[in-house]
């Protein structure tokens, strides 16, 4: 069984991006937060008050132009391009947020609410992991095409195996996020027990370096509130 990092800090040391991704995306830079001490919770008035902005914010947003031309969605519909996807069959996650916050963002607890919510209110890709289930680092590579990605469909757990030359996030036991944002694996993703999270923000140009931080930093201000003991640390990958 592969060794659990010794920290948060060690962790985010060991995360990797392949430069493989980098050639593909040359302005490609992940924000990766950890976020400790969490006291589960189901949504309660802060994650409610940052999804009723979210949901605002979308539905302003859309009523001055079409979903794919909001300018962060239109370069990530791109990069999928860029490795075979089809971005209108499997959209990424910012993009699918949008689509479903003019008749309303799901609901499920404090913790999802909010990365939801931020995700929206920034215009940012947003994934978030239970870190208890990683085992080794987390590493954004271009798929061999024999990694395991295990999903449920129709009720029923099965394995799946991303595309050769997809882009996935991966620990050392298979796929946790397949082509790079769009769908999470159900081993490590989060529920009503986490108590230490691991979340990933995607950016491309547009998106500034100072976008990136500020939502990052309002994500971490909202965790804080969930817990008296909530601990959040984070790192920037970006290409050398």
């Amino acid at each position: 069984m592969p060794e659990k990092p010794s920290s948060a800090e060690q962790f985010l040391v060991d995360a990797q991006v392949d430069e493989a991704v980098f050639q593909l995306c040359p302005t490609y830079r992940t924000m990766l937060i950890v976020a400790e001490g969490l006291t589960p919770a189901p949504s309660n008035e802060v994650s409610d008050e940052l999804v009723d902005a979210a949901e605002a914010h979308a539905k302003k947003l859309l009523a001055e132009r079409p979903v794919e031309e909001i300018a962060h969605v239109a370069a990530w519909r791109d990069a999928y391009r860029a490795f075979g996807a089809k971005p209108q069959r499997t959209r990424n996650s910012l993009e699918s947020l949008l689509r479903r916050a003019e008749t309303g963002l799901p609901r499920v607890n404090a913790l999802t609410d909010i990365y939801n919510a931020i995700s929206v209110l920034h215009q940012v890709p947003l994934g978030g992991e239970d870190l208890a289930y990683y085992q080794g680092p987390a590493r954004l590579v271009r798929a061999a095409g024999n990694e395991d990605f295990d999903v449920v469909a129709n009720g029923v757990e099965m394995l799946e195996h991303p595309d050769a030359g997809e882009v996935v996030w991966r620990d050392d036991l298979g796929v946790t996020c397949r082509r790079w944002n769009w769908r999470q694996g159900r081993r490590t993703g989060l529920s009503d027990a986490t108590e230490s999270a691991f979340f990933i923000f995607d950016a491309l140009d547009p998106m500034t370096d100072d976008a990136v931080h500020t939502a990052a930093g309002e994500l971490a201000d909202a965790f804080r509130q969930l817990g008296p003991h909530v601990r959040v640390t984070g790192r920037m990958v970006a290409a050398s």
